[in-house]
Formats: structure tokens, sequence, C-alpha cells
């Protein structure tokens, strides 16, 4: 597989990394943070592999003039990062914690001083556990709850954060939480993942207003966990079941973001399961948007179920899979890219999520060698590389992630970093994948200065 092209990406083309709070903070007890749902979670039994907790996590609350001199290294243009809103609001709502602001204002000034532009996320899956208590995202009242945080977070920040990401992946949060159980808050109910899948984009438009009246010269947009789905044949049955997971994990929320309106199809499969849709909940959805962001990390092969049920994923044979079990289609991202901008005409995009898990071992030498996940990085840009020679609004790439972290219900079972932490000690050794990125960045912004 050769390299990605470096003469193809646009010139102010962003290169970043991603992260989430809950994942690589720590510091869950200090300076006034409330609970989280994540908190609560993981100190249940059985919910989270070798009872694993976010509790210290990467420390990155305490280290993170360190891990930006690690951005810094890389070359990185951006970082994306999310707010914790315990930290900021310990009861949801009322009471600001000026503690909490004080550590993302100590953040983002640190970033700016080294000149990487900082992505805040607004919501990436801590929900303080007292608003879970009195309903969570199934009620319609988190709505303004999490509308007066936008306001205090933006309020705050907007003069220096100039690019807002109001939700991650609300699929997620709606399915895995709130459905089957597998994350935070460990619901199991389809109508509430329906109620909280609507709640969050609701609250996703009310946000976007929120960003562009304090602050007039950000962008603002959300992100999406998006896969570009592929029949397993021509049958109409596989097209069929295909359609049906595009509706489920795509179209159910690129559609009312887009175009205003919940697809027909699955409005009809889930009815009676619909939560409460008010007039004008759909115009607010539907805000503009400066830019989608979309994290993929693999796209199925859906085939009709012979067992009755809507589909079921098939196996292709002879794909490399990461440590997630995950195929790497490469290819999948370049079609969705491609499908995303055919489909939806977004102003802008940004793959603001792509990497991979691999079972990273230190060896004697205290190096960590990963060429898996240099690879797969190689042929997911090269992807969307080709993407934006199509003409795919493809403006910047975040990998996923900067840090080994807290990996959700695996714990720290799952290794997705481009530098590998010593639980044990929180030691930082940048992977090969590491020196990969950086040297491909370098020479990204080299063959830039030769275009001049």
């Amino acid at each position: 597989m050769s390299n990605p092209s470096t003469s193809t990406f646009p010139r102010d083309f962003v290169w970043g990394a991603a992260t989430a709070s809950y994942q690589i903070e720590g510091a869950a007890n200090e300076d006034g943070r409330g609970e989280s749902v994540w908190d609560r979670f993981c100190a249940t039994p059985g919910k989270v592999r070798n009872g694993d907790t976010g509790a210290v996590a990467c420390d990155f609350y305490h280290r993170y003039r360190d891990d930006i001199g690690l951005m810094r290294e890389l070359g990185l243009d951006a970082f994306r990062f999310s707010i914790a809103w315990p930290r900021i609001l310990p009861q949801g709502r009322g009471q600001v914690n000026g503690k909490g602001l004080d550590f993302y204002d100590r953040l983002v000034d640190e970033l700016l001083g080294n000149g990487i532009t900082p992505f805040a996320t607004l919501f990436h899956w801590d929900t303080p556990q007292v608003l879970e208590e009195a309903g969570g995202w199934p009620s319609r009242d988190i709505v303004d709850a999490f509308c007066d945080y936008v306001e205090v977070v933006v309020e705050r920040l907007g003069d220096r954060v100039t690019h807002w990401i109001t939700h991650n992946e609300p699929w997620v949060v709606a399915w895995v939480g709130h459905g089957w159980g597998h994350h935070a808050p460990g619901r199991t109910s389809d109508a509430d993942a329906l109620a909280a899948a609507h709640h969050l984009l609701l609250s996703h438009g009310r946000a976007v207003e929120i960003v562009r009246r304090s602050s007039p010269r950000a962008q603002v947009g959300l992100t999406l966990n998006l896969d570009h789905v592929y029949p397993a044949s021509e049958d109409s049955s596989d097209v069929a079941a295909a359609a049906w997971v595009d509706g489920f994990h795509n179209r159910w929320f690129l559609d009312p973001i887009f175009r205003g309106a919940y697809p027909a199809d699955m409005l009809e499969a889930w009815e009676g399961n619909l939560p409460e849709i008010r007039d004008g909940d759909l115009e607010t959805i539907a805000a503009p948007i400066d830019f989608l962001g979309v994290n993929n990390y693999t796209s199925p092969l859906v085939a009709a179920d012979s067992n009755g049920g809507r589909s079921q994923i098939v196996r292709r044979p002879n794909v490399d899979r990461t440590d997630m079990g995950w195929e790497v289609v490469p290819e999948g991202l370049h079609d969705l890219l491609c499908r995303l901008a055919r489909d939806y005409d977004p102003s802008a995009i940004y793959v603001t999520e792509n990497g991979a898990a691999f079972p990273d071992v230190r060896g004697h030498d205290g190096r960590i060698g990963d060429p898996e996940r240099r690879a797969y990085l190689e042929s997911y840009i090269d992807a969307a590389r080709r993407a934006i020679g199509e003409g795919v609004p493809l403006r910047g790439y975040f990998t996923w992630s900067l840090l080994d972290n807290f990996e959700w219900a695996w714990g720290y079972w799952k290794r997705f970093g481009l530098v590998y932490v010593d639980y044990a000690t929180l030691e930082r050794i940048p992977k090969g994948s590491f020196y990969w990125y950086r040297d491909f960045i370098a020479a990204q912004r080299s063959a830039e200065e030769e275009a001049a």
C-alpha cells in the first residue's frame, strides 16, 4: 500500500487528534466536580470490565501541559477535547463550579499558546447523575438543563474557542446507553432510546442558537458516528436489510439535521415507541450548521436475517480486524464521505474520529511498535484524500486517540492511542504510529510550502 499523497490535501487542511473528558481527565472527585452517569455506571458491579473506572484515567487534569507538549511534537493543528458537564454544573443546573471553568480556561490558553486550535465538544456522554435521576435524556426537561450548561461554557470560552461540537455520537448515547444497556446509564428500552435521541437532537439545535449568539465568529456543528452500509448481495432482501441498518444508524440523525424530517420508513417501523415530537422541534433540529463531524471506524456488510429479524451483519473473509473485532474497510470511509456530500450537501465535513485498537506491547527496549495501526491510518487517510479529490468538502482529520485511555465498558483493555499509557505509573510512551503521524504531517506542510 502506498503512502497517502501529500499533494492533494487542501493547504488549510486541519490535522488533529481527539479525546473525551471522562476517558482521560481523571480528578473525578477534585475541585468540585459532581457525579456523572459514568461514575455511577462504573461503580455498578459487572458493568465495566475488571471494575475499571475513569476516576484517574490518564490524569490529564493534572498532566495536560505535558500532553500538549506531545501534541506540539506531533505538529497538530488542532486538538479535540470534551468538557465535562458535571465539572461545570455539579448538580446539572444552578450553581456554577468556578474551578471547573478555570481548568478549561487554562487548557484552552495552553493550547492556543502552543499554536493548537481547540475543538471543544460540549457533550461526550458524561451526563450529571442528578439529571439522570430526574429523568435523564428520555425526559424533555433535560433539554433546558443542557442549554443552561452551554450558555455558561460558551460565555466563558467563546472568546477563544472558535470550533464547537454540540454532541458526540447521539446514536451511541441513545441506543447503547438507553436501548441496550451496555453504556451508562444502562437502560434497556426502545422507547427510552428514541426519546433520548430526539432530545439530544433538539438540544443540539438549541445549542447551535446559543453558540451563534454568544460567540458569533465561531463555527458550530455536531459529530455523528456514521457507517457506509453495504448489502451482502444484490438480492432485494439484502438490499432492504442494508436500507434498514442505514436508517437506524445514519438517516435517523442525518435527515432531521439536514432535511428537517425523520425518515418515513423508520417512523413507520418505530410507530408506537416514538416520543412526543412537538410543533417546531424539527425546525429547531435543522438549524444550519457550519460543519458535520464524522466518526468512522468500520463499515458493515449486511444481509437479510434468516431468523426473522430485520438484518444481520456478515463477516467478510480475508479482511484485517482490529482488537475490537472491527473490520478494516477504508473504502467505507471514502464511500461514506462521498455519499454525505451527494445526499446531504454539508458546508464542511471533519473526520472527528478515526483510529484502531490493537494489543500494543512494550518491548524489552521500551518501545511500542504498532505497524497495524500505522497501516490502518495510512489506508483511511488515503481514502479521505481520494474523497477530497472527488469534490467532498473535507476540512480536517482527527485520529482517535492521542492517548490510550478509559475505553468505556471495555475499561483499560483496549488501546487506541498514538501514545502508550502505562496505567500503573501514568508514563507516556509514543508508539511507532505517533512518529509516523508526526512525519506525515510534517511532509504535508512541506508540500504546502513548496506549492506556495
